[in-house]
């Protein structure tokens, strides 16, 4: 039976809307959507929070069919995006008639990036996302500066290696410390390497944005973190971000300033990303030996694409996600094969459901670099390839303009520690167990001890 044009999607009922929100939603708000909350991840992990959020999409998607489904939210009109040709055509249609700055998002964005591209809209949003694609070498597969930015990746690592040997052991809070270090010098310079008071502000608007509507912001903190960012783009050093952001052209509304706190809090999410990498190659031996192999023969401080740790990155990405939610706002009325959307929609595309669906993808469950072997644009970008989107840099035209360069990055900077450490897990971690992995994996407690 044909729709009518103006029928509406299907309506989750109250009890499903309840399960939906309670198992697929709040977990993501409790752990903390812009900065993770420690006690939270453990939590999640120890009760699988994600493989029961995964479990309750499927059989949404079961009941309800395709998609969109619009859950009996008070308020707001959210709906959760089950079908993969449903992601293709809400990424593909970024940022019209699916904007990337949801209400939601540029509520907790205000906080410490107002102005950044993932809050605008329109002509303002054109200008900065292309001073952001430019800035960050967004097409390009290695960066203008790799080499410069490399070497102070790679000098970090080593001074990661020196602590390691002291102690005996590589813990989270020594990993986090020196790749910040790392992370400050390619953004904003070398003499921003123990500038801890620009992160630790930045940490301290990014808790606040946690809350999004529900906490005041703080504009005496604001004021006191962009007077620090301020400063080292003012001296812009040539190799750095900053640097390539003093030469890039700008206009009257493109507030270069707005733009780099996003890339500070991307690159916090690559810390999560690359540490949970490098858990999944320590406890995988036959891909640890083959990334050695491959790391005998390049040499870190040159810009090169390392096959073993770029596929190891993106797997992490794949079976833990940094972003779990991607959400788009509906500006007009949409229609769909199962009824219309109103104008106001926010549409949910939980990336857990689709790189973990057990129904269709027979590597859902365990370790498969493969899956990214010889791909430079295709899955990774958000794409249909066998039918089924892999997001784990979001994609569409909205996708994440600094995907190569933290790729390469964070691969340099595994590549140091695996090569020189080659680190092992404790022998009783549950990644050792094999398939099916754990659904979520807490990256504050995983600990390694160095073989070599």
């Amino acid at each position: 039976m044909s729709t009518s044009p103006t029928t509406p999607v299907p309506t989750a009922s109250v009890s499903d809307t309840i399960s939906a929100v309670s198992q697929v939603l709040l977990p993501v708000f409790g752990k903390g959507v812009i900065v993770r909350r420690p006690p939270m991840v453990r939590m999640a992990q120890k009760l699988e929070l994600d493989r029961r959020a995964v479990r309750r999409m499927q059989q949404l998607a079961h009941t309800y069919g395709p998609g969109p489904l619009l859950l009996r939210v008070p308020l707001r009109k959210v709906g959760l995006v089950l079908e993969p040709e449903d992601v293709k055509r809400v990424l593909s249609g970024s940022p019209e008639p699916f904007a990337p700055a949801t209400r939601e998002k540029r509520a907790a964005l205000s906080h410490f990036q107002p102005h950044g591209v993932l809050a605008s809209r329109g002509a303002e949003r054109a200008d900065r996302r292309r001073f952001n694609e430019q800035v960050l070498g967004s097409d390009l597969a290695v960066h203008p500066r790799a080499g410069a930015l490399l070497d102070k990746v790679v000098a970090e690592a080593e001074v990661l290696i020196d602590r390691v040997r002291e102690t005996g052991e590589l813990v989270w809070d020594d990993y986090a410390a020196a790749w910040m270090r790392a992370v400050r010098r390619v953004v904003l310079g070398d003499a921003a390497r123990d500038d801890h008071a620009v992160t630790d502000l930045l940490g301290e608007l990014r808790a606040s944005a946690n809350w999004a509507f529900l906490k005041p912001k703080s504009r005496q903190t604001r004021e006191r973190f962009l007077r620090q960012l301020r400063g080292h783009l003012d001296r812009a050093e040539p190799d750095c971000l900053a640097g390539v952001t003093a030469s890039t052209p700008t206009t009257e509304v493109t507030e270069p300033e707005q733009q780099v706190p996003q890339w500070l809090f991307a690159y916090d999410a690559a810390a999560w990303a690359g540490y949970r990498a490098l858990a999944l190659i320590a406890a995988h031996r036959e891909h640890a030996d083959r990334c050695l192999d491959e790391l005998a023969s390049v040499d870190l401080h040159e810009p090169h694409q390392s096959t073993g740790l770029r596929a190891s990155v993106l797997e992490s990405l794949r079976l833990y996600p940094t972003t779990p939610h991607i959400l788009r706002e509906t500006t007009i009325e949409t229609t769909w094969a199962t009824g219309t959307l109103p104008a106001g929609t926010t549409l949910s595309i939980f990336a857990p459901y689709f790189h973990r669906d057990d129904r269709h993808l027979p590597y859902a469950d365990r370790f498969a670099p493969d899956v990214w072997e010889g791909r430079t644009g295709g899955r990774e970008l958000g794409d249909l390839t066998d039918g089924w989107p892999l997001l784990p840099f979001s994609g569409g035209p909205a996708v994440c303009p600094g995907r190569n360069l933290v790729l390469l990055t964070t691969s340099a900077f595994l590549g140091v520690l695996l090569s020189r450490l080659d680190p092992r897990l404790a022998p009783e971690h549950p990644l050792h167990a094999g398939p099916p992995l754990p659904g979520t994996l807490d990256m504050f407690t995983l600990r390694f001890r160095p073989r070599r």
